[in-house]
């Protein structure tokens, strides 16, 4: 099931080596085991996940005790639910959290009791637009119970009394549960423990059965991180599996001293329907990874690694505070450089938070398009760096360092000429790699190959991180 073969050892390397149809093939399956299970933002739910995750990432489960109070919030009590069902004057379950997890609204509070059809309709949720699908629906800050079903069922309910059973428990000795993974930089990657900073990668954990939002995050995050533990990595990536808002601020609250370090911080979610990639910015709006993501999805699509949209282009957006757990990143007191990076955002397909969201809306190749493209970020941050030209003046003798062609006159290798020569020109010790290729129009792989091959001529030299 790994995603890179053996003999990859960078993240350039495992990208090269993916096996899309196998990884897809495998995310798919995992998926398709995580999604019976009712999670929430607390809870056993959670907790089964998590186990399910630790089967292909080696991530610790952390546990933070209900009632602790992080920065404006505080861990609300565990929610967990055992049964929840509705039956109708005939005895009949009309309604039965057994058959879809969407059928309870989550964090609805114990209930038993009869009432007539007009008193239940109140707690019923239901979608008339979208009359075949159940809603999903939350109550996670205020006491309240309710239940969600399709409208047409709904409104076939006939009139006389009814039975609801909620056996949930709120219990404020509990705790939030979640899931993190530090990769630390390997021996002789080239920086420094903790240099070069770190890559913050953060996922919900909490969406029920909701198969694209957010199952396909937490699939393509736990196959990035068991990748880039096998290989050489310059940064330390840190993994964050977390229920969404109260999760993110936990962590932060938390995590005051070790949140500076985060050089380049990307959220995902909703990686594995067919749309197009969408990337929303972080705050600052021109931190290193809002500017590697944008030259990355601009960069000709040709036969690489990633899923083909249709010829539809990628979609930057400009940052704003609302959404999924950027807007907690990015807080102003954290400023953290963090975007968010997804196929079709929340809220924009028609089968976001209801039902529709399934397994068959979760396709293979678009989840492997999805870990290709999160594999490509990786590989640009793991290689951008800043170089020196040991030979400034003047455009150094490439030929007889075997970096140019013998026979001059000709256009090939053009491409790879004038990648040479425009590294040799901007790498004074200001630029780094993706300011060349931002500025040239050269892909930064090709920026980052010609670099290298110059630094194996001895004409360039790396220079410290700040």
């Amino acid at each position: 099931m790994s995603a890179a073969r053996a003999g990859a050892t960078t993240a350039t390397a495992a990208l090269a080596a993916l096996d899309r149809e196998a990884a897809g093939a495998a995310m798919h399956e995992w998926i398709a085991r995580a999604f019976p299970i009712c999670r929430s933002i607390t809870g056993d739910g959670v907790r089964r996940t998590l186990a399910l995750a630790r089967e292909v990432a080696p991530l610790e489960v952390r546990e933070v005790p209900s009632g602790t109070r992080a920065l404006d919030w505080t861990v609300p009590p565990e929610w967990n639910v055992r049964e929840a069902w509705i039956a109708g004057p005939d005895g009949r379950r009309v309604v039965d959290l057994a058959d879809h997890t969407l059928h309870l609204v989550s964090y609805s509070v114990p209930v038993r009791a009869r009432m007539g059809r007009a008193e239940l309709d109140a707690h019923l949720h239901s979608l008339p637009e979208q009359p075949d699908l159940i809603p999903y629906r939350t109550s996670y800050y205020r006491e309240a119970w309710g239940f969600c079903l399709p409208h047409r069922v709904r409104a076939a309910l006939p009139e006389g009394e009814y039975e609801v059973v909620i056996d949930s428990t709120l219990d404020p000795a509990g705790s939030l549960t979640y899931g993190e993974l530090y990769l630390p930089p390997t021996a002789g990657a080239g920086a420094a423990e903790g240099a070069a900073g770190e890559v913050l990668i953060s996922c919900h954990v909490c969406h029920p059965s909701l198969a694209n939002d957010n199952l396909s995050g937490l699939a393509v995050t736990l196959w990035l991180a068991r990748t880039l533990a096998g290989v050489e990595r310059r940064l330390g990536w840190r993994f964050v599996w977390i229920p969404g808002t109260i999760g993110a601020i936990v962590w932060l609250a938390g995590n005051r001293e070790r949140a500076g370090r985060i050089a380049h911080g990307l959220v995902a979610a909703n990686l594995g329907d067919p749309g197009r990639f969408h990337y929303k910015k972080s705050r600052r709006g021109d931190a290193v990874i809002d500017r590697a993501v944008a030259h990355l999805l601009a960069a000709p699509r040709g036969n690489d690694a990633r899923v083909e949209d249709a010829g539809e282009a990628p979609v930057i957006e400009e940052f704003v505070p609302y959404g999924y757990d950027e807007r907690q990143y990015c807080s102003p007191g954290f400023d953290l450089p963090v975007g968010s990076l997804t196929r079709t955002p929340w809220g924009r397909y028609p089968e976001y938070h209801t039902s529709a969201d399934d397994l068959a809306l979760v396709r293979p190749e678009a989840l492997a398009g999805s870990l290709a493209v999160y594999l490509e970020v990786a590989a640009l941050l793991e290689a951008n760096r800043r170089w020196r030209n040991l030979d400034p003046y003047g455009e150094p003798q490439l030929g007889r360092r075997g970096l140019y062609a013998s026979t001059g006159g000709g256009g090939e290798g053009r491409e790879r000429q004038l990648a040479l020569l425009w590294v040799l020109n901007l790498a004074d010790g200001e630029h780094d790699l993706l300011a060349i290729a931002e500025r040239s129009g050269v892909p930064f792989a090709r920026v980052e190959e010609a670099a290298r091959a110059l630094a194996a001529a001895g004409l360039l030299a790396e220079v410290d991180e700040p």
